[in-house]
């Protein structure tokens, strides 16, 4: 008699930290264009279409969609839950949701599993930072899922005996494993057996016994299946990716058989388009087959707990045909760009030296203040994932045995930050590439840049020439960077934040807003204390002070600013020490005085002297706060612009009308004209929301085709995309509303004929919600308790249609 048959399938989803140090905000990235990072890109790609996954019949309608995260086991890195939850909540939500689902469905075992916080590879690593890894990863998926892990994944599954014994002492039950990361296997009373080179067999559960007497599960994957959705295309048809699955189960073997595999997560979308719909097919296409059963690991292992032993390849991974020298060596482990790696060595060995050094005036500066600082850094998780000032006193108040002045406590902030950073240096990505200056390895290296200058502010600048000097020993493929030391130089040193570059941003930012109170700024937070606008003319002096403090480490100044716009780009400031309450007054009347008397001249000059080189204009700015600031600035200059161009059009509109229909050409600048107004208007129709007129819009696409004028389908059909979202949003919150639901019809009508380039997934997912929610207690209804119901029935159905839904 056959034994039972399951299938899991694991997703490692995962992106390396990409927040500045400094800022703790992810700045915009140009590489991910047209996302403004690669965060933001990876989510829009996969993230978040395998929370909402399309299943398709043959003519391309849509059938279902579906949370593929709550059918398969996966694991997200906790840093990048962290930007999700504040950037992108919805797919967090969606993330949280789906383990809750899979417990449901698996009998009380989640989906999901725990991941060392940051990604660092295991065997590398002190075994205390192991602990805090560990310790980090378990605190930040109870707090997301409200629950303890039962699994945990290794960074790139690299692994050695005490990294299992860590996990074992932490709680964690199992882990999973590439197949070439197993040596030995034996049965119960049985031998020993060599497995190596992936002889091991997949489709069991192992139990690791430890040196401690500990305990620990293994999963070795499926490496070829693995592998085929990896690299081979498998994922071109999810009903050839079911089949190689289910055709994986040894045919007659009478004890129960998981086949499993495990990919990086971003297979599912970003790294094959659409793979998260041929994900969703095979998942359904299994669900359907009553011999076989999707699980999840934690599952698997409380029905069938493993009886066969195996012991593991002391420090191997799942990427690295050396063990785990792609992180530390020049293994030629690669991309495959032709490029050395020799710069790797060389920068771990940096990486160590600072540590070390690190390490041993951490525990000597913070005994005083933290008696166990080790204990403290593994509870300081608590104040990562909540920065507020309640969840900093709990802190204190727990790991100090004493009150600590305002002073101590932004030491002790500091040592642990220090600390902190001093683990993110290590995030593996940052030797995972070819090339020294690739952005991962740029950001490991601002980490120990905000590292090193910490320690440089807590214990003296004797940390920054020795780290130096070890990446110049990295060289670089590209010789316009040569090696480490010119990297650290290039990228990291702009990258650098001080309070007062955070209070030049506020302050320009307020000398165009008008409801200057608290504003935020990354890690940062500022307060006006006083802010003084005035105006002449097309230009503007803003003079006050203005409070900056740290959120992560209480650091706070106050600052004496000025800035001076003097008509479009143009712009000056300056910011200082605040001083005193007579040196500010002063400095006010310094500007105000010639500014009054329209003398800008004067101003500039003032400014100058007053702030004794600490002036900045836009070019100092952030980027994302210049992009804002330079809208803002240019936004009179652009309206009034816009107004001639439309008055020209609305001039010569018939003399167009007329020249067309004689077959003569207009001059050039009006159809421009045209081009320009008609594009804009048609623009601002399409996206007026609620308010939409489909007879205006139609009327203005006529109008656009009689002058000839090619309109731009990617901006109409983002315009478009924002209205029928905003339609669909509005339908939730009053789905008995007729009138809206005519509106909707209306709308996913014309959609559906439209040339435009827009992605309906975020409409086609909220109308899948109101169909699941709502078509039942419609049809549940009886024409005499609700008339309308059948209505509303025939224009839901009808927008279902028009969205690309099987209807």
């Amino acid at each position: 008699m056959k034994g039972p048959r399951y299938i899991c399938v694991h997703g490692h989803f995962y992106q390396p930290p990409r927040e500045n140090p400094w800022l703790e905000a992810v700045e915009r990235q140009e590489s991910a264009w047209p996302a403004h990072d690669w965060n933001a890109r990876v989510t829009e790609e996969c993230y978040a279409p395998n929370a909402h996954a399309r299943i398709l019949d043959a003519e391309g309608r849509i059938t279902a969609i579906v949370n593929n995260y709550a059918r398969i086991s996966f694991n997200v890195g906790p840093t990048l839950m962290s930007w999700l939850e504040t950037e992108r909540p919805d797919v967090h939500d969606a993330i949280v949701d789906a383990d809750r689902q899979s417990m449901e469905l698996r009998g009380g075992h989640g989906a999901a599993m725990a991941q060392v916080y940051n990604h660092t590879i295991f065997p590398l690593a002190s075994r205390r930072d192991k602990v805090t890894q560990v310790r980090w990863g378990i605190a930040d998926f109870v707090r997301r899922y409200g629950r303890r892990p039962d699994g945990m994944w290794l960074a790139e599954t690299a692994c050695d005996t005490e990294s299992l014994e860590v996990l074992a002492e932490e709680g964690i039950r199992f882990t999973v494993l590439a197949p070439h990361q197993c040596a030995r296997v034996r049965r119960p009373g049985g031998e020993w057996l060599d497995v190596s080179g992936q002889r091991v067999d997949p489709r069991r559960a192992y139990v690791t016994e430890l040196p401690s007497g500990k305990r620990i599960a293994l999963f070795f994957y499926d490496g070829p299946i693995s592998r085929g959705v990896a690299f081979e295309r498998l994922l071109d048809d999810g009903y050839r990716f079911a089949e190689r699955l289910m055709g994986a189960f040894e045919p007659e073997r009478d004890e129960p058989q998981l086949v499993h595999i495990a990919t990086d997560g971003e297979t599912y979308g970003h790294h094959h388009a659409y793979g998260e719909m041929a994900l969703a097919v095979a998942l359904s296409h299994i669900e359907a087959d009553p011999d076989v059963r999707l699980t999840n690991y934690a599952e698997f292992l409380e029905l069938h707990p493993p009886t066969w032993e195996a012991q593991i390849a002391e420090r191997t991974s799942w990427s690295c045909a050396h063990g785990i020298e792609r992180w530390r060596a020049d293994c030629g482990c690669n991309s495959g760009t032709g490029w050395h790696q020799r710069w790797r060595a060389p920068l771990r060995e940096a990486l160590d030296w600072l540590r070390a050094e690190l390490d041993r005036e951490l525990e000597e500066a913070a005994r005083e203040l933290l008696p166990d600082v080790w204990a403290a850094r593994d509870a300081y998780i608590g104040v990562v994932l909540d920065r507020s000032e309640e969840s900093r006193q709990r802190f204190f108040d727990a790991q100090c045995e004493r009150a600590l002045t305002p002073a101590e406590v932004q030491r002790a902030l500091e040592l642990l930050e220090l600390s902190r950073h001093a683990m993110l240096m290590y995030t593996s990505c940052g030797w995972f590439f070819d090339e020294l200056s690739d952005l991962s390895t740029i950001q490991v290296l601002q980490y120990a840049g905000r590292a090193v200058q910490l320690a440089t502010g807590l214990f003296g600048d004797r940390f920054e020439l020795g780290f130096r000097e070890r990446l110049a020993a990295a060289p670089s493929n590209r010789r316009d960077y040569g090696d480490g030391e010119r990297i650290y130089d290039h990228f990291v040193q702009p990258s650098k934040i001080e309070l007062s570059l955070v209070g030049a941003h506020l302050a320009t930012k307020r000398a165009f807003e008008s409801d200057p109170g608290d504003s935020r700024i990354g890690g940062y937070e500022g307060t006006l204390l006083e802010h003084d606008l005035a105006k002449t003319g097309g230009s503007r002096l803003a003079v006050g002070r203005l409070r900056v403090c740290s959120r992560i480490t209480t650091e706070a100044a106050d600052f004496s600013y000025a800035v001076l716009h003097f008509g479009d780009h143009n712009l000056m400031g300056g910011i200082r020490p605040f001083g005193n309450a007579a040196r500010h007054v002063g400095l006010h009347g310094a500007l105000s005085h010639p500014f009054g008397r329209a003398d800008l001249a004067e101003v500039v000059r003032q400014i100058d002297r007053l702030f004794e080189g600490q002036t900045f204009s836009l070019r100092h700015l952030l980027l994302d706060d210049r992009e804002e600031i330079m809208r803002q600035l240019l936004a009179d200059r652009t309206r009034r612009m816009e107004e001639r161009v439309e008055a020209l059009y609305d001039q010569t509109a018939p003399l167009i009308r007329f020249l067309e229909s004689v077959d003569l050409t207009s001059p050039p600048v009006f159809g421009m004209a045209a081009e320009y107004t008609l594009r804009a208007r048609l623009r601002a129709a399409v996206g007026a929301g609620l308010a939409i007129d489909l007879v205006t819009v139609s009327r203005l696409i006529a109008d656009a085709k009689e002058a000839s004028v090619a309109l731009d389908p990617v901006a109409l059909g983002r315009a478009l995309q924002e209205t029928l979202e905003q339609v669909v949003e509005a339908l939730a919150a009053a789905p008995e509303d007729l009138d809206l639901w005519a509106t909707a019809a209306a709308l996913a009508e014309f959609v559906a004929g439209t040339p435009w380039q827009l992605d309906p997934r975020g409409a086609q997912n909220g109308l899948w919600r109101l169909w699941a929610e709502r078509l039942p207690v419609w049809r549940a209804r009886g024409i005499t308790e609700d008339p309308h119901a059948r209505e509303r029935e025939r224009q839901l159905l009808q927008v279902a249609a028009g969205l690309g839904f099987r209807v």
